[in-house]
């Protein structure tokens, strides 16, 4: 059996699940990651269910019912969980140049809400502050993968502060990796500034938390 982890590292490398309008379970990552991932024509499951279960709610080839409200939420009932938002999944590969780091400056202070957030869903969570006040949190989140946050205060928007924050991102991992974002897709701004630093949507995710 596959796991989450292993379909994960092989989009990062470019090779997506096969486009058969089929659709995979596999065990959760750990105790706190369940979640619904759809890349184009497959859908991934990691939850700790019987894919039977998922077999009686799931019409064989429908692409839209596992994302569907009504499937969600027996999902949801069956693991106890819940789902705040079903994000766009964005991916970069690093970047080597120092240059798209200049100006930031490693914090201590993890008090701001954002990073409070990431904190709660990753591991090993480093964050970057830039003379705006404007912050970009890095770490471990679903399944292992390298994952980024970024936020600039409103007196800093308008201004490039964002993408310049997404890039520096893409710079603040090791060579030969690749950097995740999860963004609302209402939010356009947010889709915008990463899609202008070189980040390409690889599919969504619905991620089941406590």
């Amino acid at each position: 059996m596959t796991s989450l982890a292993a379909i994960l590292r092989g989009v990062e490398l470019g090779v997506f699940p096969p486009p058969d309008l089929g659709l995979t379970v596999v065990p959760a990552s750990s105790e706190r990651e369940s979640c619904v991932v759809a890349f184009t024509g497959h859908t991934v499951i990691a939850a700790d269910v019987d894919p039977a279960w998922v077999a009686e709610r799931v019409p064989e080839g429908d692409l839209s019912a596992p994302t569907s409200p009504r499937f969600l939420a027996a999902l949801e009932e069956f693991t106890g969980r819940q789902i705040d938002a079903i994000d766009a999944m964005l991916l970069a590969p690093a970047l080597t140049d120092l240059a798209a780091v200049a100006g930031l400056t490693e914090l201590a202070d993890h008090d701001h809400p954002r990073v409070e957030r990431a904190r709660r869903y990753r591991d090993d969570v480093r964050v970057y502050g830039d003379a705006h006040g404007g912050i970009v949190a890095i770490g471990r989140g679903l399944a292992g993968r390298l994952e980024c946050a970024i936020e600039v205060p409103p007196n800093a928007h308008g201004q490039g502060n964002g993408r310049r924050l997404a890039l520096a991102a893409r710079a603040l991992i090791p060579p030969d990796t690749s950097i995740w974002a999860q963004v609302t897709p209402g939010n356009a701004a947010s889709l915008r500034t990463f899609l202008a630093v070189g980040y390409k949507p690889v599919g969504s995710e619905a991620l089941l938390v406590k």
